[in-house]
């Protein structure tokens, strides 16, 4: 339960430099207090080189060197943001030029389309820079409002003595034609000059991409929800005060939300015409942008609806606030799947690339910009990760599962499709960058039993990795850590659900006749395959388990990552539904394999564990004879919006959803030993959430429960204390329940 401090922290960030030298990255090395931050690091591009911590000063003169940002039209030059402003590199030398230098924040910094002017935001504003003589423009005013209006005139009796004054006093008279003159005058000037875009006060602007030609902008503007909303309150009860401080960290699902509209504006004179990007849906919902092409003719963008079922992909004109729906993504559950908002441009931008799950598999596909001469680049049922075009725009990059659901492979392929190059050759999980001239890989690999470490290979077929970075202990290299096979499971509905399953005999140790079933996390998360498991820490316990005598799976069970859009919407509407009943059918599947009955299984998991947890032990009590619920979502009407309506839709509109979901209806059927545990500054399921259940259960007569508290812990724990007393807990749970009947059980039988 130390984590990290043993199994090490995965290199994150990974950046090349521009001459392609360096890999920069975030890290910390074998052995680090769990307490430390990840730091800078910095390795030469070359086998057997050594990891060097950067300083703080270091790190702020490596900023712009590694950043991210759009190459030149002639792809001599790079235009980033690093420390708050925008930074123009030569990409033969890398050297690199300051452009701005100001307190206020600059960002999203792009090339013109001729290569002679900078786009970047400063604030709620989008302004162009001359590289050949440093003039810096404003090409968008963008106000809160409201909008001013002219006075009212005056009426009645303030009326009729303005009309007065002006029928005795010729210097009234003079005074007011003067004014109106002035008036006039000024705005003839403002006609003629930027045009002020006045929000609405609560409103804030979420994006501005200005288009390469200088003719258009499109911002996204977050409209916020109505002040009637409620945020939930999470109290802290350990604190550097001795006082009580409350957080106030989110709404539940189905009050009022934020939503978003796009403005397309003119340039240069700044003039505004929204853009109804989300069809007939008159709530609106979510945008992102997608970027312009190379000549900065169209723009991309996707739009979301508020329930969640529609994603239209459209292509923007800059000359026109004219727009072309590309494709339409219908779900009558939900929209979603990896790489949902993916797109981009190539072939000189005539072409739009985006990921669609239309197939039931989410794949590449490409279009025209009018929506025409659609073709699909990849297909099968399987799955891609991430993409990204190649510098020279000749390649796509994918990661996909291609191989199976259990590896994620780095693959280059023609942009006009066909066959695809695997590069990484290891099995096990892969997130590879190129370097800037393409030729190699800073690959961050792991397998089941080895965390993640950076390699550098050739971006070539069969290539052979050299390690940069060691990140576990040598204690935990030491140990002889199992790779569990993956089995399917036969679910009741014909279909071979994937598991992780370890075995007393794989570990060198006697069964004791009961067995222990963990679930993830998350819902949609990909937990069984050959790659490092986000849950090393349960990965550990799992050994320990089947140390102790018990058969452990863990199982990707319906609604789970990496297996389509069928999977990971089969608990629409319910959840507890198909997604618990793949654990009963594990459940049974281990009394017909192993002779292990239900009364012997055990089940733990945290979050969404937790709530399946809850579940089995409320619903499926024959299957289930002990359960250990952490950080769970006992009620999912006191979940969030973002997560929750999607699948469940809102509860005010879809009672029967939430109530077949929600363990807090099914208390009632607790006959097995229950701990629950969590933490009491969790701002992600709130402490009330274990509350409420806790208050259910005693006005429901039941006794065989315990809670355990956490007073300082959010949702994921971070102090070793705390993982040792939860998981010790579980442990005795296991040990004082189901492996002591089994010993009983034997002891019968013989």
């Amino acid at each position: 339960m130390r984590g990290p401090e043993l199994y090490g922290r995965a290199p994150t960030n990974v950046r090349w430099s521009a001459d392609g030298r360096w890999i920069l990255f975030l890290w910390n090395a074998a052995g680090t207090d769990w307490r430390e931050p990840l730091r800078p690091y910095r390795v030469r591009a070359e086998a057997g080189a050594q990891p060097e911590r950067l300083s703080a000063a270091q790190a702020d003169s490596a900023a712009p060197f590694i950043a991210e940002g759009p190459l030149s039209p002639d792809r001599r030059a790079r235009v980033v943001e690093a420390l708050g402003d925008i930074w123009l590199m030569t990409v033969r030398d890398g050297s690199v030029r300051r452009l701005t230098q100001t307190v206020a924040a600059e960002s999203r910094p792009t090339f013109s389309a001729d290569g002679r002017t900078v786009y970047f935001v400063r604030g709620n504003d989008a302004f162009s820079l001359s590289l050949s003589d440093g003039t810096t423009r404003q090409l968008t005013d963008i106000r809160t409002g409201p909008a001013p209006v002219d006075s009212a005139k005056a009426v009645g009796q303030r009326g009729r003595l303005e009309q007065q004054q002006r029928e005795l006093f010729e210097s009234v008279r003079d005074r007011t034609v003067a004014d109106s003159v002035a008036k006039a005058e000024r705005k003839a000037r403002d006609a003629a000059g930027l045009q002020p875009i006045y929000l609405a006060a609560t409103e804030r602007v979420a994006g501005i991409d200005v288009s390469p030609n200088g003719r258009a902008a499109l911002v996204l503007i977050g409209q916020p929800a109505a002040t009637t909303q409620r945020q939930a309150e999470v109290p802290q009860f350990v604190t550097t005060t001795g006082y009580v401080e409350n957080l106030r960290p989110r709404s539940k699902v189905g009050d009022d939300v934020g939503r978003q509209r796009v403005l397309w504006i003119a340039l240069p004179s700044g003039r505004a015409t929204p853009l109804r990007v989300f069809g007939t849906d008159s709530m609106g919902g979510n945008v992102a942008l997608a970027g312009w092409n190379d000549d900065g003719s169209r723009a991309a963008l996707f739009a979301f609806t508020a329930n969640r079922k529609t994603r239209l992909l459209h292509s923007v004109r800059s000359d026109s606030a004219a727009f072309t729906t590309v494709e339409t993504l219908r779900d009558s559950a939900w929209v979603g799947g990896p790489c949902s908002s993916c797109a981009g441009w190539y072939d000189g931008g005539r072409r739009l690339w985006f990921v669609s799950e239309k197939s039931g598999y989410a794949q590449l596909y490409s279009s025209q910009p009018s929506g025409g001469d659609g073709r699909s680049l990849t297909d099968g049922r399987w799955e891609v990760l991430s993409v990204a075009l190649s510098p020279d725009e000749r390649e796509f990059q994918l990661t996909t599962n291609e191989p199976s659901p259990y590896e994620q492979q780095f693959y280059r392929m023609p942009v006009s499709g066909g066959a695809r190059t695997r590069v990484t050759g290891a099995s096990g999980g892969h997130t590879a960058v190129p370097s800037p001239d393409g030729r190699w890989l800073a690959d961050v690999h792991s397998f089941v039993n080895q965390p993640p470490d950076l390699f550098l290979v050739a971006n070539r077929a069969g290539a052979e990795p050299a390690r940069l970075t060691t990140s576990s202990s040598a204690e935990f290299r030491s140990f002889p850590w199992l790779k569990p096979e993956i089995v399917r499971i036969p679910a009741s509905d014909g279909i071979g659900v994937p598991a992780h399953i370890y075995r007393p005999q794989d570990v060198g140790a006697q069964p004791n006749g009961a067995a222990v079933i963990f679930v993830h996390g998350a819902g949609y998360l990909h937990n069984v395959g050959n790659f490092w498991s986000q849950y090393p820490r349960e990965y550990m316990f799992n050994q320990f388990l089947a140390k102790k005598g018990y058969v452990v799976l863990d199982l990707d069970y319906r609604a789970s990552a990496g297996y389509g859009r069928d999977w990971r919407t089969a608990i629409y509407r319910w959840m507890g539904g198909r997604d618990l009943q793949d654990h009963v059918d594990a459940s049974k599947w281990l009394t017909t394999t192993y002779g292990i009955p239900g009364s012997r299984v055990g089940i733990y998991g945290g979050s969404y564990g937790g709530f399946i947890t809850l579940m089995a032990l409320f619903t499926a009590q024959e299957q289930f004879g002990a359960g250990a619920a952490l950080r769970s979502v006992t009620d999912w009407a006191h979940y969030n919006e973002g997560y929750t309506s999607a699948i469940l839709n809102r509860p005010q509109d879809d009672t029967l959803a939430y109530r077949r979901s929600s363990p807090i209806y099914f208390a009632s059927g607790l006959r097995s030993p229950l701990l629950m545990a969590h933490g009491m500054v969790d701002v992600n399921v709130h402490y009330q959430d274990i509350v409420r259940l806790q208050q259910r259960l005693i006005e429901l007569g039941k006794t065989d429960w315990e809670l355990a508290s956490y007073p300082v812990e959010d949702h994921g724990f971070v102090r070793p204390s705390s993982w040792t007393d939860e998981y010790t807990r579980i442990f005795d749970l296991f040990e004082r329940t189901i492996a002591k009947r089994a010993c009983t059980g034997d002891a019968t039988s013989r």
